[in-house]
C-alpha cells in the first residue's frame, strides 16, 4: 500500500487527530460502523460513559482490521457518529491514542438523533493494504 498524507494552508488545519486527506493504493477495506458491544458478552457495557464505549468500539475496529490483515495506519477515512456533540473531547482523547496527528486518516464527526441499541459512540473506518 502506498500512502500520502495530504496537508494545505489553503484549507482549515485540522482541530484533532486527523488528516485533510490521505492518498492511497491498494486493495480497500470497508469497515462496517462498530458499536461498543462486548464480543465475550454480546451486549453493550458502560452504558454511560462514551469513553469506555470508545474504547470498546476501537477494540471491536482492531479485531476486524486485524482479521483482514490490517492495522490502524492502514485506515485511511473514519466516520465517527455521536448522540451528543457534548462527548466529543472524551471521545477525542481515546480515538487519539489510536491515531497519531501526523499519520491519522481524514475524518468526519457528527452527532445523530439516536443510534443502534441507544449506545453513544459508532464509528465506521476504510483501510488500505
Amino acid at each position: 500500500m502506498t500512502r500520502q498524507v495530504i496537508r494545505t494552508d489553503k484549507a482549515p488545519v485540522p482541530v484533532g487527530p486527523y488528516n485533510q486527506a490521505i492518498i492511497a493504493s491498494g486493495q480497500m477495506i470497508f469497515v462496517a460502523g462498530q458499536i461498543p458491544i462486548d464480543p465475550q458478552l454480546g451486549d453493550v457495557l458502560d452504558t454511560d460513559d462514551v469513553a469506555k464505549q470508545t474504547e470498546q468500539v476501537m477494540a471491536n475496529l482492531e479485531a476486524i482490521l486485524t482479521s483482514a490483515g490490517a492495522t490502524f495506519q492502514n485506515v485511511v477515512k473514519t466516520t465517527v457518529f455521536l448522540s451528543d456533540l457534548n462527548n466529543f473531547a472524551a471521545m477525542n482523547a481515546v480515538y487519539a491514542k489510536y491515531f497519531s496527528e501526523d499519520s491519522a486518516p481524514a475524518r468526519a464527526c457528527v452527532e445523530v438523533s439516536r443510534l443502534p441499541k441507544d449506545v453513544l459512540v459508532e464509528i465506521e473506518c476504510i483501510a488500505v493494504v
